[in-house]
């Protein structure tokens, strides 16, 4: 299987190893990551298969379930019996909703090898309890290393945030990326082409839920204990299917503004 291409925007950060592949930073500033060690069938998790609306009764899913699993179970005999265990993910994934954008498929992972973690427009604050709870769950018992949250260009949520029409209780929740707005205002005006700007404020909120993320009690209890974890922030396109890193990255407490920081 080839290598997965995920392009860079800053090749010397700190190398990210998904599942025990090693990163090679070339000098073009792509990033390959080896993919000889993983044991997940990944060739069996990229699918071409369209939903027919009018298999009222789900049969047709059902139908490419066992097939998948099928193609599974040729490939790696022992693959479920494996899963079915536990889990040791050293990956959590936050990222949005959109269908278009499923981490798995994006980073050529197989199952077990995410924890995830979706919502609209891949939202951290400190309030959403389902959010914090996925994170303590990841970071306190799987112990992941590395915490990825992953906006992706051309998101609805951030585009109705940018705008000022309601639409109802989702209102309350693009605050959370106004709020971003409000913070890069300057910044983000001086960009006279209203899709760049956009593409900017999209960068701009996942950075703002990666440094959340590091914000909060448990991430930095994990620095201070000596846990390895590192919090990415990265854009996916999907006009191009290609993911990059964002020019932001953190592994140590002192990392923090020391306002968010505990006694």
């Amino acid at each position: 299987m080839p290598p997965l291409i995920v392009q860079s925007t800053k090749p010397e950060e700190d190398p990210l190893v998904i599942n025990g592949g090693p990163e090679h930073v070339h000098t073009d500033g792509v990033a390959c990551f080896d993919q000889t060690e993983n044991r997940s069938p990944v060739s069996a998790t990229a699918t071409v298969n369209k939903f027919n609306p009018l298999d009222v009764n789900l049969d047709g899913l059902l139908d490419n379930n066992r097939r998948w699993a099928a193609a599974v179970e040729q490939e790696d005999p022992d693959f479920f019996k494996h899963i079915a265990v536990k889990q040791e993910p050293k990956i959590l994934w936050i990222g949005c909703s959109d269908s278009r954008a499923p981490a798995n498929q994006i980073v050529q992972l197989g199952p077990g090898e995410i924890f995830e973690h979706r919502n609209i427009a891949n939202v951290v604050n400190h309030s959403d309890l389902n959010c914090l709870s996925v994170l303590q769950y990841a970071v306190e018992v799987l112990k992941v290393e590395h915490i990825i949250v992953c906006g992706h260009y051309n998101c609805g949520g951030v585009t109705a945030a940018y705008g000022h029409h309601q639409y109802g209780l989702i209102d309350n929740w693009l605050r959370n990326i106004k709020d971003v707005y409000r913070l890069h205002r300057k910044e983000l005006e001086e960009i006279k082409d209203e899709t760049l700007r956009l593409r900017q404020l999209i960068e701009f909120n996942a950075i703002s839920s990666a440094e959340n993320v590091c914000h909060s009690t448990i991430v930095q209890n994990a620095w201070s204990k000596g846990q390895k974890l590192t919090v990415h922030a990265w854009a996916y396109d999907l006009e191009s299917g290609i993911a990059k890193k964002l020019n932001w990255c953190r592994s140590h407490i002192q990392d923090v503004n020391n306002i968010y920081m505990a006694a």
